[in-house]
């Protein structure tokens, strides 16, 4: 073949190429269009589906109010001593008032906090308990009754310190074994387990704790400022500290 022969094979192939080239450009620009305008119109119509989907569905329900809050560490509260039994002497300028549950595995680990405000404290700062056996435990409400019942007979403090020593073995038989190794009258004492004396001054307990917002234990209002849960000694001397320094 001449040089001039593969030129114009050349060119021609060239030229053939060129054309496939810019045919196939036109197709697949037409197919992205038509692809494009497809899913224009799809969108469209699930945009008009939803829409008609939300005017059909009902008008939401009215929001639930606010469930009461729990108290406010920054104000103080009045809390009357009443009844509950003490550590301390009532003229201490600090009162750190305890709501607790005899099963609350929180309220048995800040014991020795608590004594280790007595022992620093002494006659400045007066500890009192009060009952907030919670309903998810079922062994709670007859350690109270008999730890209040063991109070009837001076030894409130004593049926505590033993029921918290051993929360496992928490029972009425166990609580009547602690009522003699206590040297208490034991008929009375299961007398005063089962009287509405001692159910009252639970359940009056129960009440001021819920009316202050009180949801959970251990619980305590140091003067009246409000702390909560198994708190280190250090966040209990910050507040008695700041109180005395008002005192």
């Amino acid at each position: 073949m001449s040089d001039s022969s593969s030129s114009g094979s050349l060119i021609i192939a060239a030229i053939v190429i060129g054309l496939a080239i810019v045919t196939g450009s036109f197709v697949i620009k037409g197919s992205i269009d038509g692809s494009t305008a497809q899913f224009a119109a799809v969108l469209g119509e699930m945009k008009e589906a939803n829409a008609k989907l939300a005017a059909a569905q009902p008008a939401a329900p009215p929001a639930r109010p606010s469930r009461p809050g729990r108290p406010d560490p920054s104000k103080k509260y009045e809390i009357a001593i009443g009844k509950a039994p003490t550590k301390g002497p009532d003229a201490a300028p600090v009162k750190v008032v305890e709501w607790s549950d005899f099963e609350c595995p929180f309220c048995r680990r800040v014991g020795p906090t608590l004594a280790q405000i007595e022992e620093e404290y002494g006659d400045k700062v007066q500890i009192a308990f009060k009952h907030m056996p919670l309903s998810m435990h079922r062994r709670a409400r007859p350690a109270h009754a008999a730890a209040e019942a063991a109070g009837n007979q001076g030894k409130f403090w004593e049926m505590h310190d033993l029921i918290f020593g051993d929360q496992r073995g928490m029972s009425e038989a166990k609580y009547v074994e602690y009522a003699t190794q206590l040297g208490l009258d034991v008929d009375k004492f299961k007398k005063d387990v089962a009287s509405a004396q001692v159910e009252a001054r639970i359940s009056s307990d129960m009440a001021e704790a819920a009316k202050l917002g009180v949801t959970g234990t251990p619980a305590f209002f140091v003067n009246g400022r409000y702390l909560s849960g198994a708190q280190p000694f250090a966040r209990f001397k910050a507040l008695i500290d700041e109180e005395l320094a008002q005192n």
